[in-house]
């Protein structure tokens, strides 16, 4: 009778048991897939290659943030102080002529800018590369040729970087010594966590942004349509502005002062990517 009883008891805490762990492994995996639904959230805002990344802002010194050197750059995962605002500027695709407006517009209201460059675009135009560097703005890498389908893998990748790098140095000279790059069409999406761990294996540091006007989406749109995009995505403290200086985004050059004014209105100050 006594082992009956030690024998059913023994059942019924290995019940207990049973029952606890498995409640722990649902707690467990229910707060996973919650932490990784509200981690990152992409929102789709015209082609591929213009997407807005929002993140939400965490208490992470700007400091600990700068001294990232490899890997990916969040400016907006910063939480500021005292709720300080700061916008980005972000030029992709040039130089172009349309480079030099940018260029007169950004001295005159004394605001410096990050432009991210494509190699064979800045062979075309060194002087072009050469204003925006003795200008002050900072000067990025977006690879030589503009691949946006990433068919040819990791090391093509990386190669295509490394020929813009050259192509910038050889511009530059030993000034630039920028490791900061930006994807073509930027870095979203698990088909790109390949590039993503190459491109920190190699010591580049990599940006994407959470703001956008809207000019990927076509030709010379309204200025108007422009300026409405930017105001609907403007929603954190913390900016980073993709923007376009190709040849062929002329309204964003005529754009440029009204972004600029309404930023201003709405208590943002400027900085530049490093």
């Amino acid at each position: 009778m006594y082992k009956k009883d030690e024998q059913e008891k023994a059942k019924k805490n290995l019940i207990i048991t049973s029952i606890l762990i498995y409640g722990i492994i649902l707690i467990v995996f229910f707060s996973y897939k919650h932490n990784k639904i509200n981690d990152v959230t992409v929102l789709k805002y015209g082609r591929t290659d213009n997407y807005i990344l929002n993140r939400p802002e965490i208490g992470i010194s700007k400091n600990d943030d700068k001294n990232q050197y490899a890997g990916q750059y969040t400016p907006w995962t910063v939480k500021t102080n005292g709720g300080k605002k700061v916008a980005y500027l972000t030029f992709d695709d040039g130089p172009s002529l349309n480079t030099k407006k940018i260029l007169n517009i950004l001295n005159k209201n004394n605001i410096k800018a990050t432009f991210f460059l494509i190699g064979k675009n800045a062979e075309k135009h060194p002087d072009l590369v050469k204003d925006e560097f003795y200008c002050g703005e900072v000067i990025g890498n977006h690879t030589y040729s503009h691949q946006l389908n990433y068919k040819e893998g990791t090391e093509s990748f990386i190669n295509d970087l490394n020929k813009c790098d050259e192509v910038l140095k050889s511009i530059l000279g030993k000034s630039y010594n920028s490791k900061l790059i930006r994807f073509p069409g930027g870095s979203f999406g698990p088909k790109l966590e390949p590039f993503r761990a190459s491109v920190t294996s190699a010591g580049y540091r990599f940006i994407d942004w959470n703001d956008a006007i809207g000019d990927a989406n076509g030709y010379n749109l309204p200025v108007k349509t422009l300026l409405s995009n930017l105001k609907k995505y403007t929603t954190q403290n913390t900016v980073v502005i993709l923007m376009h200086d190709a040849g062929a985004k002329t309204t964003t050059a005529e754009a440029l002062p009204q972004i600029i004014e309404y930023l201003k209105s709405k208590g943002y100050s400027f900085d530049t990517l490093e």
